[in-house]
């Protein structure tokens, strides 16, 4: 079915304030999902805040044809589309499986076409709608910019963050992963261990924000999408699309931050400088590349910036990004099947790596290094990686966030568990704010 959404313009003189009262203005919403670039900080922006609301239709399926479902559900419509690919969909692209306890119970693809899309910049905000007049677009945005909300205090119950692995079970597992590489299976693994509480009464929303506060990532999302809810804080590009350009934006590489200016900048150029992060940085970036050229026409796979260092409130970060140009005569959904999961969430060679995670991991991922993003009318979609982030089942009330680690041969367990809780303290501190508490 052939639409075409209606645009209304408006000015605004506070869009922080637009977006807060926003956010609590559709907080009874089923259907919702927020993209904030915070001004971005690792290039190719195209929007600074996209804001999806209501739903005229949705699809949330597991593996089994998930992709070829996606596409015909895209097609009906050619509209907007906001959702995210779950890290198990590589079973539909590979012969492989998820076995592992799945703590929160996400469908592997979940997909839904907003009523209305609230495109917000710096000084306008943009509203996309099939059916509301200009009075009532009018109406909507005076309603939101009047928004009076209170900061609700949530009645908490007390709950504890559980390790899925204990250190020491951390460490064991590690040290398969470079067994593995010793014998010549894989290169390098990207090996993540999951922490995890039930009976939570988590009020996501405040959840959020917190963490977009703390972190100010440039792929921030909020979801909510029936009762799962998403609160990411991701750092990471998967992959975008714009016309035939392509552009990934992989993560390996991560120091801690100080707040001595001189020690914070020494620590930037020891990141930039270490042998063994820029061994995992080129790995990924090569697996990407590889990706990336089934795709591609002929010779325009490019690394536009290797070793790039990036600061964000937490951490500094190793960023590199590759561009290439797809063949015209491809879809979306073949782009993406050519190039998911994201490499730096794997290993390489990628699914021999997969395998190797699936037999010594404790959970099965799910969401977690996944992508959730939007896919336009014209086919053209833009995915963050799902790392950094809370994932939420508010229907069976459990909670759980993930980190990782690569491993290659030059890595230390201790200093991968280190490296664990450095990216898990974030969202351990939001979740302690809620009752959840971790010894």
């Amino acid at each position: 079915m052939t639409r075409t959404r209606t645009t209304f313009s408006f000015k605004i003189d506070d869009p922080a304030a637009f977006k807060e009262a926003a956010l609590h203005f559709y907080a009874q919403e089923t259907y919702f999902m927020f993209l904030e670039s915070n001004h971005g900080g690792t290039g190719y922006d195209t929007y600074s805040s996209l804001l999806a609301v209501g739903c005229i239709d949705s699809l949330s399926v597991n593996y089994h044809s998930a992709f070829n479902k996606l596409e015909a559900f895209h097609q009906e419509y050619q509209d907007w589309v906001f959702g995210y690919l779950g890290y198990d969909l590589k079973n539909e692209l590979e012969d492989l499986s998820s076995d592992n306890p799945d703590t929160i119970a996400f469908p592997d693809l979940s997909f839904f076409v907003p009523e209305i899309i609230l495109e917000i910049t710096d000084e306008q905000v943009f509203l996309h709608s099939y059916h509301a007049t200009e009075e009532a677009a009018h109406l909507i945005i005076k309603q939101i910019k009047t928004y009076q909300f209170s900061k609700k205090h949530t009645v908490n119950t007390p709950a504890q963050l559980i390790a899925r692995d204990h250190k020491e079970e951390y460490l064991d597992k590690a040290q398969n992963f470079l067994d593995h590489i010793k014998r010549g299976d894989i290169y390098e693994a990207n090996f993540c261990t999951e922490f995890y509480a039930q009976h939570v009464t988590l009020d996501s929303l405040q959840a959020f924000q917190e963490l977009n506060v703390i972190s100010e990532p440039p792929f921030a999302v909020y979801a909510r999408m029936d009762h799962h809810h998403v609160m990411s804080a991701s750092p990471e590009r998967y992959l975008k699309k714009t016309g035939t350009q392509l552009i990934s934006q992989p993560i390996k590489g991560t120091a801690k931050r100080s707040l001595d200016f001189i020690e914070d900048e020494n620590l930037k150029e020891q990141l930039f400088n270490d042998p063994k992060e820029r061994s995992e940085n080129v790995m990924i970036v090569d697996l990407v590349r590889n990706d990336m050229s089934r795709v591609a026409q002929k010779g325009s796979v490019q690394v536009q910036e290797l070793f790039g260092i990036y600061s964000f409130k937490q951490v500094h970060q190793m960023i590199s990004t590759i561009t290439a140009k797809t063949l015209p005569e491809l879809s979306f959904i073949e782009v993406i099947k050519a190039t998911f999961p994201m490499g730096s969430m794997t290993g390489a060679p990628k699914i021999s790596a997969m395998k190797i995670i699936e037999n010594n991991e404790s959970f099965k991922r799910g969401l977690y290094s996944g992508a959730i993003g939007y896919i336009k009318p014209d086919g053209d979609f833009d995915f963050n990686v799902v790392i950094r982030s809370i994932l939420y089942n508010a229907k069976s009330q459990d909670v759980s966030f993930s980190v990782g680690s690569a491993i290659t041969a030059a890595a230390h367990p201790e200093k991968e568990y280190e490296e664990c809780l450095l990216k898990a303290k974030a969202m351990i501190e939001v979740l302690s704010h809620q009752g959840v508490s971790f010894d």
